[in-house]
């Protein structure tokens, strides 16, 4: 059996939800339809002709790209330019693309988290905050028979997670009172009689992101066929996502060593480099893509050096005026996603029974030359 498109495209919005994607970012399908079956699938940064031939002598359905296919507002669809051929194209193969960019940036477990764990760094933090899950609270009455069922499923469903705690309830006993209707087929009491029941008024925290997977648990493991609870929203904040890491090495070292560790762990033939290669570098921050804008982020972080893409020579000069080492290896390292989503999709596929298959682009859409 293989996976609809639809399926496909939820499962990468488990990964990267779009409402961590920055305003206005070009996210989603922008390509095609996936209202049919997918029996390959192909993980690539950039979509270019030679990735769509690529995608087509594969026989996928379906390409997932981190960077947008259309990122400009297309004025016209002419196949005698670049961009309406490329459409064309895709059209023609019949080959959907989907778009995974700042959502998957932000992710917990993507692209900036991958390129820290590449670096070994450690205790990391969040570069610019960009989303906070928002906390509810989640109270249920539950009788005493089942409160240690309904309570484990929904932790397990992700319930009770207060900052760096798990497993979070307060537990309260009390009396409850209820009247089973006609076709009512109460659990505990009988119709038309007033009923009082020992319950627990089991209260825990949820995530906005969870809410909906906990409830599900919550009823699933009650054994009520009509279920008290109640679930408002709360001023305690919740887990941060947002642009880049900041993490620590396992020791310190020179800068122009770290510039060799990030050639090796990115796998980049050259980094360009602003500072003192003599500096010591300990703390460093990390993000995907152009990062430019970001050196200040670093500085309040106090970071002893941001590796980021794109550094135009401005930003460099006052990056270096204000202290601030950095590391360019390029927009183009941001390929470690290619194996990472291809390997995550997979496994999530093949644990719903489904045979369709993901593959990483082997392709290098780099546009830049050494000469």
């Amino acid at each position: 059996m293989f996976a609809r498109g639809e399926t496909i495209l939820q499962l990468m919005e488990r990964l990267a939800p779009k409402h961590y994607a920055v305003p206005d970012d070009k996210i989603g399908l922008q390509v095609g339809s996936v209202a049919k079956e997918v029996r390959k699938v192909l993980v690539t940064l950039d979509v270019t002709p030679a990735v769509v031939e690529e995608a087509a002598e594969l026989g996928a359905e379906l390409i997932i790209a981190h960077h947008a296919v259309i990122y400009r507002p297309l004025a016209h669809l002419r196949t005698d330019t670049p961009a309406g051929a490329l459409a064309a194209s895709l059209l023609r193969k019949d080959i959907a693309v989907y778009v995974s960019h700042t959502n998957l940036d932000a992710a917990e477990g993507g692209i900036n988290d991958w390129m820290a764990d590449a670096l070994e760094l450690t205790g990391r933090d969040v570069l610019e905050e960009v989303h906070t899950d928002k906390l509810f609270k989640l109270a249920v009455f539950v009788p005493e028979s089942h409160h240690e069922q309904v309570r484990a499923a929904m932790f397990n469903a992700g319930a009770g997670w207060i900052g760096d705690y798990s497993h979070c309830s307060f537990n309260t006993k009390g009396i409850s009172t209820f009247m089973p209707l006609e076709g009512s087929e109460p659990f505990i009491g009988k119709q038309g009689k007033l009923t009082q029941a020992e319950e627990i008024k089991l209260e825990t925290v949820v995530s906005h992101s969870s809410k909906k997977k906990v409830i599900s648990a919550m009823l699933k493991a009650h054994p009520y066929e009509e279920v008290a609870y109640d679930l408002y929203g709360m001023d305690l904040k919740g887990r941060s996502f947002g642009l880049g890491r900041v993490g620590v090495l396992p020791e310190k070292e020179s800068l122009d060593r770290f510039a060799e560790r990030v050639k090796t762990a990115l796998q980049v033939p050259f980094v360009r480099m602003v500072g003192d290669g003599s500096k010591p570098i300990r703390k460093v921050a990390v993000l995907g893509g152009a990062g430019a804008r970001y050196i200040r982020h670093a500085i309040f972080a106090g970071a002893d050096v941001l590796v980021t893409g794109d550094i135009d020579f401005h930003s460099a000069q006052d990056a270096l005026a204000a202290g601030m080492s950095i590391i360019d290896p390029g927009h183009h390292a941001e390929k470690i996603m290619k194996p990472h989503v291809a390997k995550w999709l997979s496994e999530q596929l093949l644990q719903k029974g489904y045979a369709t298959e993901v593959f990483a682009s082997r392709l290098d859409t780099e546009p830049f030359q050494l000469r």
